[in-house]
Protein backbone atom coordinates (compact mmCIF):
# COMPACT_ATOMS: atom_id res chain seq x y z
CA UNK A 1 0.00 0.00 0.00
CA UNK A 2 1.29 3.48 -0.91
CA UNK A 3 0.90 6.21 1.67
CA UNK A 4 1.20 9.80 0.45
CA UNK A 5 2.70 12.13 3.03
CA UNK A 6 2.38 15.90 2.66
CA UNK A 7 2.22 18.84 5.03
CA UNK A 8 -1.47 17.99 5.50
CA UNK A 9 -0.82 14.69 7.28
CA UNK A 10 2.89 14.52 8.13
CA UNK A 11 2.18 14.66 11.87
CA UNK A 12 0.69 11.15 11.57
CA UNK A 13 3.79 9.75 9.85
CA UNK A 14 6.64 10.97 12.05
CA UNK A 15 8.05 7.48 12.68
CA UNK A 16 7.69 6.42 9.04
CA UNK A 17 9.45 9.57 7.80
CA UNK A 18 12.37 8.80 10.12
CA UNK A 19 12.61 5.44 8.32
CA UNK A 20 12.53 7.33 5.00
CA UNK A 21 15.44 9.62 5.91
CA UNK A 22 17.54 6.62 6.96
CA UNK A 23 16.59 4.59 3.88
CA UNK A 24 17.56 7.50 1.66
CA UNK A 25 20.91 7.84 3.43
CA UNK A 26 21.62 4.13 3.04
CA UNK A 27 20.70 4.08 -0.66
CA UNK A 28 22.03 7.39 -1.95
CA UNK A 29 24.99 7.99 0.36
CA UNK A 30 26.21 4.59 1.52
CA UNK A 31 25.39 2.62 -1.66
CA UNK A 32 25.55 5.20 -4.46
CA UNK A 33 28.32 7.24 -2.88
CA UNK A 34 26.66 10.67 -3.00
CA UNK A 35 29.01 11.86 -0.25
CA UNK A 36 27.92 15.49 -0.44
CA UNK A 37 24.69 14.31 1.21
CA UNK A 38 26.41 12.39 4.01
CA UNK A 39 25.29 13.32 7.51
CA UNK A 40 26.61 12.03 10.85
CA UNK A 41 23.09 11.18 12.01
CA UNK A 42 22.53 8.85 9.03
CA UNK A 43 19.49 10.82 7.79
CA UNK A 44 19.44 12.09 4.19
CA UNK A 45 17.36 15.28 4.06
CA UNK A 46 17.92 18.02 1.50
CA UNK A 47 16.77 21.58 0.86
CA UNK A 48 13.76 20.37 -1.12
CA UNK A 49 12.18 18.40 1.72
CA UNK A 50 9.86 21.26 2.54
CA UNK A 51 6.14 21.50 3.21
CA UNK A 52 5.61 21.59 -0.58
CA UNK A 53 7.03 18.10 -1.26
CA UNK A 54 4.89 14.98 -1.62
CA UNK A 55 6.41 11.76 -0.27
CA UNK A 56 5.29 8.30 -1.44
CA UNK A 57 5.90 5.51 1.04
CA UNK A 58 5.43 1.81 0.31
CA UNK A 59 4.60 0.33 3.71
CA UNK A 60 4.38 -3.38 4.49
CA UNK A 61 3.80 -4.81 7.96
CA UNK A 62 4.45 -1.40 9.45
CA UNK A 63 7.83 -0.97 7.71
CA UNK A 64 8.82 1.41 4.92
CA UNK A 65 10.05 -0.81 2.07
CA UNK A 66 9.99 1.70 -0.80
CA UNK A 67 9.95 5.43 -1.36
CA UNK A 68 9.89 8.26 -3.87
CA UNK A 69 9.31 12.02 -3.84
CA UNK A 70 7.56 14.58 -6.02
CA UNK A 71 8.41 18.30 -6.06
CA UNK A 72 6.29 21.03 -7.65
CA UNK A 73 8.12 22.72 -10.52
CA UNK A 74 6.54 26.03 -9.53
CA UNK A 75 9.08 26.05 -6.68
CA UNK A 76 12.81 25.29 -6.48
CA UNK A 77 13.69 21.71 -7.41
CA UNK A 78 16.70 19.72 -8.56
CA UNK A 79 16.54 20.59 -12.25
CA UNK A 80 16.06 24.28 -11.53
CA UNK A 81 18.62 24.75 -8.74
CA UNK A 82 21.12 21.86 -8.74
CA UNK A 83 21.33 20.35 -12.24
CA UNK A 84 20.17 23.09 -14.64
CA UNK A 85 22.91 22.12 -17.11
CA UNK A 86 20.93 18.96 -17.96
CA UNK A 87 18.19 21.04 -19.59
CA UNK A 88 18.82 22.79 -22.89
CA UNK A 89 16.39 25.56 -23.73
CA UNK A 90 13.34 26.45 -21.67
CA UNK A 91 12.79 24.27 -18.62
CA UNK A 92 9.23 22.86 -18.44
CA UNK A 93 7.35 24.12 -15.38
CA UNK A 94 3.81 24.61 -14.20
CA UNK A 95 1.26 23.28 -11.72
CA UNK A 96 0.66 20.19 -13.87
CA UNK A 97 4.40 19.30 -13.99
CA UNK A 98 6.18 17.81 -10.98
CA UNK A 99 9.73 16.59 -10.54
CA UNK A 100 10.17 12.92 -9.60
CA UNK A 101 13.21 12.16 -7.43
CA UNK A 102 14.73 9.89 -4.77
CA UNK A 103 13.40 6.49 -5.86
CA UNK A 104 14.54 3.92 -3.28
CA UNK A 105 13.76 0.32 -2.28
CA UNK A 106 14.82 -1.30 0.99
CA UNK A 107 17.56 -3.93 0.42
CA UNK A 108 15.33 -6.60 1.96
CA UNK A 109 12.75 -6.15 -0.83
CA UNK A 110 14.90 -5.86 -3.94
CA UNK A 111 14.48 -8.37 -6.75
CA UNK A 112 16.28 -9.10 -9.99
CA UNK A 113 14.90 -7.95 -13.32
CA UNK A 114 13.55 -4.63 -14.52
CA UNK A 115 10.03 -4.90 -13.07
CA UNK A 116 10.68 -4.65 -9.34
CA UNK A 117 7.37 -5.19 -7.49
CA UNK A 118 8.00 -2.43 -4.94
CA UNK A 119 9.16 0.04 -7.58
CA UNK A 120 6.14 -0.74 -9.74
CA UNK A 121 3.82 -0.24 -6.78
CA UNK A 122 5.37 3.14 -5.98
CA UNK A 123 5.23 4.20 -9.64
CA UNK A 124 1.60 3.13 -9.86
CA UNK A 125 0.75 5.11 -6.75
CA UNK A 126 2.49 8.20 -8.09
CA UNK A 127 0.63 8.00 -11.43
CA UNK A 128 -2.68 7.37 -9.65
CA UNK A 129 -2.14 10.32 -7.37
CA UNK A 130 -0.99 12.50 -10.24
CA UNK A 131 -4.08 11.79 -12.32
CA UNK A 132 -6.28 12.57 -9.31
CA UNK A 133 -4.52 15.89 -8.75
CA UNK A 134 -4.31 17.31 -12.26
CA UNK A 135 -0.66 16.32 -12.78
CA UNK A 136 0.07 15.20 -16.34
CA UNK A 137 3.86 15.31 -16.60
CA UNK A 138 6.97 14.49 -14.60
CA UNK A 139 10.49 15.80 -14.88
CA UNK A 140 13.17 13.32 -13.90
CA UNK A 141 16.93 12.85 -14.02
CA UNK A 142 17.76 9.22 -14.67
CA UNK A 143 20.50 6.89 -15.92
CA UNK A 144 20.26 6.90 -19.70
CA UNK A 145 19.71 3.13 -19.81
CA UNK A 146 16.48 3.60 -17.82
CA UNK A 147 14.89 5.72 -20.54
CA UNK A 148 13.81 2.71 -22.63
CA UNK A 149 12.13 1.14 -19.60
CA UNK A 150 10.17 4.34 -18.96
CA UNK A 151 8.96 4.33 -22.57
CA UNK A 152 7.91 0.68 -22.26
CA UNK A 153 5.72 1.68 -19.31
CA UNK A 154 3.85 4.05 -21.67
CA UNK A 155 5.27 7.32 -20.42
CA UNK A 156 5.82 9.73 -23.34
CA UNK A 157 9.38 10.58 -22.34
CA UNK A 158 11.44 13.17 -24.22
CA UNK A 159 15.06 14.10 -23.37
CA UNK A 160 15.57 17.72 -22.33
CA UNK A 161 19.28 17.73 -23.17
CA UNK A 162 22.30 15.52 -23.68
CA UNK A 163 23.51 13.06 -21.01
CA UNK A 164 26.12 14.12 -18.46
CA UNK A 165 28.43 12.13 -16.19
CA UNK A 166 27.22 12.54 -12.59
CA UNK A 167 28.60 10.46 -9.71
CA UNK A 168 29.86 7.82 -12.14
CA UNK A 169 26.59 7.45 -14.10
CA UNK A 170 25.42 8.82 -17.45
CA UNK A 171 22.40 10.88 -16.42
CA UNK A 172 19.78 12.44 -18.68
CA UNK A 173 16.92 14.81 -17.84
CA UNK A 174 13.56 13.92 -19.35
CA UNK A 175 10.05 15.26 -19.55
CA UNK A 176 7.69 12.29 -19.14
CA UNK A 177 4.03 12.82 -19.91
CA UNK A 178 1.46 10.28 -18.77
CA UNK A 179 -2.28 9.61 -18.78
CA UNK A 180 -4.77 6.80 -18.12
CA UNK A 181 -2.96 4.57 -20.62
CA UNK A 182 0.17 4.75 -18.49
CA UNK A 183 -1.80 3.71 -15.43
CA UNK A 184 -3.40 0.81 -17.32
CA UNK A 185 0.05 -0.41 -18.44
CA UNK A 186 1.35 -0.35 -14.87
CA UNK A 187 -1.76 -2.19 -13.68
CA UNK A 188 -1.36 -4.76 -16.44
CA UNK A 189 2.21 -5.50 -15.42
CA UNK A 190 1.21 -5.72 -11.75
CA UNK A 191 -1.74 -7.99 -12.62
CA UNK A 192 -4.42 -5.95 -10.85
CA UNK A 193 -6.51 -2.83 -11.37
CA UNK A 194 -6.96 -2.28 -7.64
CA UNK A 195 -5.81 1.08 -6.31
CA UNK A 196 -2.50 1.02 -4.44
CA UNK A 197 -3.16 4.28 -2.58
CA UNK A 198 -3.99 4.22 1.10
CA UNK A 199 -7.49 5.64 1.76
CA UNK A 200 -5.99 8.44 3.86
CA UNK A 201 -3.73 9.76 1.09
CA UNK A 202 -4.40 13.50 0.76
CA UNK A 203 -4.93 15.56 -2.32
CA UNK A 204 -2.44 18.33 -2.87
CA UNK A 205 -3.40 21.97 -2.61
CA UNK A 206 -0.93 24.06 -4.58
CA UNK A 207 0.34 26.89 -2.39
Amino acid sequence: MIHVVTAANQDRYAAEMEEVWRLRHRVFVEEKGWNALRRPDGREIDQFDTAHAAHFLAIENGQVIGYSRLLPTTRPHLLSDVLPELCEGDRPAGPQIWEWTRQAVAPSHRTRGKNHPVTLEVMTGIVEWGLENGVTCFLAQMPILYLLHVLQLHFRAVPLGVPAEIDGERIIAVEARFDARTLRKLQEIRGTQASVLAPTSPTYLMA
